[in-house]
């Protein structure tokens, strides 16, 4: 884990560099302010790994692994305003603080920004680069639609659920990968094997994130337990347990998702109790599983040398290593 905490590193020194104070000021000051809230900078540290991993060099990467840095940023900027959330990191939300209007034309610029630190460096797999950089950024944008979609349609099935969390959630880290691989000469079949290595990976995490919202402890996990529940919002367990309950099951899961008077306590823990005669918990921990050892695979797959592949085991293993 030391050579991701010192990619880590060198993206948020390299970050720091980047800020501009440019005018008009109310257009630059977020940007500046959102790349200055943190985050755990992973998906440039693993770009830069990745490129490693293909014996490349840092220099070439770096501007990459900053437009990836960058990008992510603008979506949360205008995943804030779509959410109405007032908070990010603990800090107001750019919207909150400066306004609907400005928090949309600032992560406009970071958007472009993130596409002009892609072209920084002239290095011959730009076009492929571009290529797979704008078509990442379209399925995210995809995938934030149907989760907002997913809000009100009654028809949600578990393979549009997990379709939804790979465009959202595990494109970007899977894009991440390819383009560190691309850029250090990777061959297509070791690019292809880290991209899947990603995608499985993060659809494994965010299946885990579900798991813990309910069963997880709020005091490790960092959040109230069952948020998504009292949100009826469309996870993994919920479509499950939709899928499998009959009967009086049924009927008392149907009464918990539509009850206008049900308060929020007891309606977690009677959805939990559901839950667990219908084995929820355990369904979601073996589709986890499947996905994450689809991911091991995958990177059990690329021909490169074995200490070098081990690193992104031990990532993979702590980052499901999460605290229930």
């Amino acid at each position: 884990m030391q050579k991701i905490i010192n990619y880590i590193s060198i993206v948020e020194e390299a970050l720091k560099a980047t800020a501009q104070k440019k005018e008009p000021f109310t257009l630059y000051e977020p940007i500046t302010y959102t790349l200055s809230l943190g985050g755990k900078r992973i998906r440039p540290a693993l770009l830069l790994l990745a490129n490693n991993l293909f014996d490349g060099k840092d220099e070439d990467a770096l501007n990459s692994a900053l437009a990836i840095e960058v990008f992510h940023n603008f979506t949360l900027v205008h995943d804030d305003i779509m959410d109405d959330a007032p908070l990010r990191r603990g800090q107001e939300s750019v919207y909150k603080k400066w306004g609907t209007n400005v928090a949309i034309l600032s992560g406009d610029v970071m958007l472009m920004q993130a596409l002009q630190l892609l072209n920084k460096k002239n290095h011959p797999h730009l076009h492929s680069m571009l290529n797979m950089f704008n078509a990442t950024a379209i399925q995210v944008c995809e995938g934030q639609q149907m989760d907002m979609d997913f809000e009100t349609s009654t028809t949600v099935s578990i393979d549009d659920y997990l379709r939804m969390i790979e465009l959202k959630t595990a494109v970007l880290l899977a894009c991440s990968l390819k383009m560190g691989a691309v850029i250090a000469n990777a061959s297509s079949d070791n690019a292809s094997h880290i991209y899947e290595f990603g995608k499985n990976l993060g659809i494994a995490f965010q299946l885990m994130d579900d798991v813990l919202d309910l069963y997880g402890n709020p005091k490790k996990v960092g959040k109230r337990v069952g948020g998504d529940v009292i949100a009826n919002k469309k996870t993994y367990l919920l479509l499950k347990a939709q899928e499998l309950a009959v009967g009086k099951t049924k009927k008392d899961l149907d009464f918990c998702l539509s009850s206008s008077v049900l308060e929020d306590t007891a309606k977690v823990e009677k959805v939990t109790s559901i839950f667990n005669k219908l084995n929820i918990k355990k369904l979601a921990i073996d589709e986890m599983n499947l996905f994450y050892n689809t991911a091991i695979s995958h990177l059990d797959s690329i021909d490169a040398a074995t200490e070098k592949k081990q690193v992104f085991e031990d990532f993979a293993k702590n980052l499901m290593k999460r605290e229930n």
